[in-house]
This record gives structure tokens, C-alpha cells and sequence, in this order.
């Protein structure tokens, strides 16, 4: 009988790529699974402003993970969790909420190559982040926890110089470490997309921009799992704002039921 953890590995290695559905509470992560969706990933963005807090680990970890049981709880499908740089500040702290996670049946993790310091992310230095990622799959191999970690790097989304050839180096790093994917957000070009596919074994992960190519186009490209980001949560916001506008304008609940 195939795992939830199996069953996740194997959408990475289908025929069209992974579109995963990225929630911020219970209501958002069973209106993926009726849909049809095949594995779901938190925002920690999206979460994190629905509790009132600034981006950048800035949720406490404890708020956090309270979310994720309760969706976790509520769904059959595979759930993977955006844990940011981790919630701690060593090795030691960040195996420690991925083992938490592991152990309420989360199958999978993303965890990122850059930092909020005083409201500015900064991309880590490539030998460090590295040697961290290192540490970190041989302490959860070293504690038999199976979990799908897919790495985001940040060099798009920075708008780092050489965004390419930067990205190719850290990927060579990066791979070395035992990860299982890699997530880069941010990146739209296809011939970019294209380069960086070619460039590594592992399934490549973007994320939803409004110059990306569409489905079709990225699986010939090489793209194995689709994101969404926190972009579907603010739609929604600003659809309700939207509407509220035109409640307060109409001084009548009309346009609710248009």
C-alpha cells in the first residue's frame, strides 16, 4: 500500500506537472480537495496575515502549527508545509518543528535560502545555507523521518544580478545536500525556466506570476510542480473588499446576491 509520502514523491514524476493548491485555513483546503486538487501546501504569508502578522517568521511558530494541525486534520490529500528558514535558529530547532510536523502527518516541507532582517529579506550565503540543508536531511535521516524537502531559492524573487547563473550555482550546491526538489519563485522567462530545468535531476517547482507560461507549456519545459503562492488569498481579499465597496456605495446587501 503506497504511503502519503510515496504518493506525494510520485506527483512529482507524472506526466503534467503538480499543480499544488497553497491554503491558509480548513474552509481553502477542502474547497481544493472537492475540486479534484491532488496534494495541497500551506502560505505561510497567507496564514500569517489572516492572524495579523508581517510576513518573515514573524507568526509564531506555535500559531503556526495550531493552523496546520487543524488543516491537516481535515483533509485526506497530502498536505506539504512552507516552513520559511526553518522557525529556528539552528539545526537542532529546525529538525525539531519538522519533526512535529512529521509526526501529525505532514509529508513534506519548504524551506528557503533567505531571511527577513528588520523587514528586508536578504538571500543567505550559498556555502552556509548548504552546509545547514546538509545537517539538516541527515538529522531527520538519523531519526527515520521521511519528508519530500523542497528548497526555495530566492535569487528571482531578490532580483539578484545574474539571476541565472547565480541560480545554476546554488542548484549544484544545493543538490549535493539529499533534497528531493527545488522551488524557484519569481521566474517567468521560459528560456530561463528552460535553462534551469536541464540544469538539475530534481523536480523543478515555480510559482504563479502573471507572465508565467501557461500548464502545457511549462510541463514542456521541464516543470514538474506548480505553485500558487499567497496570490489566490489576496485575490480574494481584494474581490471582498471590492464587493463591500459597492455594499457601502449601494447602502443596500444587493450586490452579495448579484
Amino acid at each position: 500500500m503506497t504511503t502519503k509520502i510515496e504518493e506525494f514523491r510520485n506527483l512529482h514524476h507524472n506526466e503534467m506537472p503538480l499543480i499544488l493548491g497553497n491554503v491558509w485555513n480548513v474552509q481553502s483546503a477542502l474547497q481544493y480537495e472537492k475540486l479534484g486538487f491532488k496534494a495541497l501546501g500551506t502560505s505561510s504569508a497567507a496564514i500569517a496575515s489572516d492572524l495579523g502578522y508581517e510576513d518573515g517568521e514573524n507568526m509564531p511558530f506555535e500559531d503556526y502549527f495550531f493552523m496546520i494541525k487543524r488543516i491537516k486534520s481535515a483533509v485526506k490529500i497530502p498536505l506539504s508545509v512552507d516552513i520559511e528558514a526553518g522557525y529556528g535558529k539552528n539545526v537542532e530547532d529546525i529538525t525539531a518543528n519538522i519533526v512535529r510536523l512529521h509526526e501529525i502527518g505532514v509529508v513534506g516541507i519548504n524551506i528557503e535560502d533567505s531571511v527577513v532582517v528588520n523587514s528586508k529579506r536578504e538571500i543567505t550565503e550559498t556555502e552556509f545555507f548548504t552546509s545547514r540543508l546538509k545537517a539538516i536531511v541527515e538529522s531527520l535521516k538519523k531519526k527515520n523521518i521521511n519528508m519530500f524537502i523542497n528548497v526555495r531559492s530566492d535569487v528571482f524573487l531578490l532580483g539578484l544580478p545574474n539571476a541565472v547563473e547565480e541560480t545554476k550555482h546554488r542548484l549544484k550546491q544545493y543538490q549535493t545536500t539529499g533534497i528531493d526538489g527545488i522551488f524557484f519563485p519569481c521566474i517567468s522567462n521560459e528560456a530561463d525556466i528552460e535553462e534551469i530545468c536541464k540544469a538539475t535531476e530534481l523536480p523543478v517547482n515555480v510559482m504563479c506570476m502573471p507572465n508565467l507560461p501557461n500548464f502545457e507549456k511549462l510541463n514542456e519545459l521541464g516543470v514538474k510542480r506548480i505553485s500558487m503562492g499567497n496570490f489566490v488569498h489576496s485575490f480574494l481579499n481584494k474581490e471582498l473588499e471590492e464587493i463591500m465597496l459597492s455594499v457601502i456605495e449601494k447602502k443596500s446587501f444587493f450586490p452579495i446576491f448579484e
